[in-house]
């Protein structure tokens, strides 16, 4: 049951429009889907996925699903193909155009999916920090971005704070989707109802203008910080903004793309808002669009900012033993059609392959590019992470359709036939993404799809 403060403040909010959004609160939380454009083309996807979808106008290769299906036990989602996510919150990124290459950091990163709506849209030319603070949360980006493939990256765990003392404005673009009292997700979530208090607004409200004093250093002059919460209060969202430009005179709030600002309300200019342009920030209201509620504001660091040294620590990684490499070189000749491009270089007792200059934090570190494998008994054995970022760099791949009980079978951790006359490492793919590894040997592939992801 929702709370009577809650609704009284939301009915002085809203005004004229308060009817049509307690109605929407009222109808069933719409579940979306976003393609993966590191594992396939978003136009083909929708030409070949079984799943009933609707696109979104502001999101390329986003969809509302029209379907009640355990979305998590499909192919799709085995693969990489796609990512979960509510159409609000997969709104944020699209606020702005990210250029290929860009350096880029999601500040609040769990569980993922604007960090790899980033990934996805930089390319691998360019490079992502999905940060959290929260150690167990930032476990959980890395099982995602290891299942979407994504490489181009490095998962922390720190706090804000501490990331100013090794970046000063190396940022293209900062993203900071900060915790917050949760209000639009009343919907989906029995949690963020029970915990909501006027007392919790005032404290994320709190929290965030400290994030945001913390990070605003990291972008670089004429970068961008886009910042989001998925609530609707005055004090976590248009306050705080407008706390933040006051403080911060060097940087200034931006208009997002048509496309999202056609699905979207305008920002509130509250009584005695310093800034007057508060309007260009974004609303995204249930009763408004298919989705939860979520706010954007998009803010540009002024070109004119002072420039800074912008990494401000040494390489941790360490290079690799001349066997190891010996060992590697010959996995990479054995079983794919080309060496991979990039440096192998050690993360801690791990062997990762990573394409992007950007060094290894010193501590704090989840992952790194993509985790290779481990050599035991002068033997490699490559990662999921290997099989699902390089797959398509395998000699041996074993496509498998939706209908082919051998894929059912291969995602309960079963071993499979080959059908074909295949020997050694294999790639299964489920139109043409990579779902995991195999060994093949006499028609059979050995199945080495990782246990906590197989579907019972």
């Amino acid at each position: 049951m929702l709370n009577e403060a809650f609704l009284s403040r939301m009915k002085n909010m809203l005004g004229g429009s308060y009817a049509e959004f307690e109605a929407a609160l009222s109808e069933d939380a719409v579940r979306g889907v976003r393609v993966n454009t590191v594992k396939c083309d978003a136009d083909n996807f929708a030409a070949k996925t079984s799943l009933k979808l609707a696109p979104l106008s502001y999101c390329e290769g986003g969809y509302a699903l029209t379907e009640d299906v355990q979305i998590g036990k499909t192919p799709e989602h085995h693969s990489g193909m796609i990512y979960v996510q509510d159409p609000g919150a997969m709104s944020t990124v699209t606020a702005v155009d990210i250029p290929r290459g860009a350096f880029v950091l999601d500040t609040c990163a769990a569980p993922g999916g604007k960090a790899s709506q980033l990934a996805a849209a930089i390319g691998e030319d360019g490079f992502i920090i999905a940060n959290e603070y929260v150690p167990k949360r930032a476990k959980i980006i890395v099982s995602n971005f290891e299942r979407l493939g994504i490489a181009n990256a490095m998962v922390t765990s720190m706090d804000t704070a501490e990331l100013s003392k090794y970046f000063n404005g190396a940022f293209d673009l900062v993203l900071c989707d900060a915790p917050c009292s949760g209000e639009g997700m009343f919907r989906k979530s029995q949690n963020a109802l029970d915990d909501w208090s006027e007392a919790n607004v005032r404290s994320s409200a709190e929290r965030q203008r400290e994030i945001l004093n913390n990070i605003a250093p990291l972008v670089r002059p004429g970068g961008y910080l886009l910042y989001s919460t998925c609530t609707y209060s005055l004090e976590e969202n248009e306050m705080t903004v407008d706390a933040f430009l006051a403080s911060h005179p060097d940087f200034t709030i931006e208009p997002v793309k048509p496309a999202l600002a056609a699905v979207t309300a305008d920002g509130i200019v509250f009584e005695g808002a310093r800034c007057g342009e508060l309007s260009l920030c974004r609303r995204f209201y249930p009763h408004v669009s298919r989705g939860e509620g979520q706010f954007i504001a998009l803010m540009k660091r002024s070109e004119k900012a002072p420039k800074m040294q912008s990494i401000l620590y040494k390489d941790a990684a360490k290079p690799i033993s001349r066997n190891e490499e010996r060992i590697i070189d010959a996995f990479f000749a054995e079983s794919l059609v080309q060496k991979p491009e990039g440096r192998i270089v050690k993360h801690g007792e791990n062997m990762v392959l990573i394409k992007h200059g950007c060094p290894l934090l010193p501590k704090s570190v989840f992952m790194y590019g993509s985790l290779l494998g481990e050599i035991t008994k002068g033997v490699f054995k490559p990662s999921h992470h290997f099989f699902s970022s390089c797959g398509r760099l395998f000699k041996n791949k074993v496509e498998l359709s939706g209908d082919d009980e051998r894929l059912s079978a291969y995602l309960r951790g079963e071993e499979i036939a080959s059908g074909g006359d295949i020997q050694g490492w294999c790639v299964i793919t489920y139109h043409g993404a990579s779902v995991g590894g195999g060994k093949a040997s006499g028609g059979v592939i050995k199945n080495h799809y990782p246990k906590g992801l197989r579907n019972p």
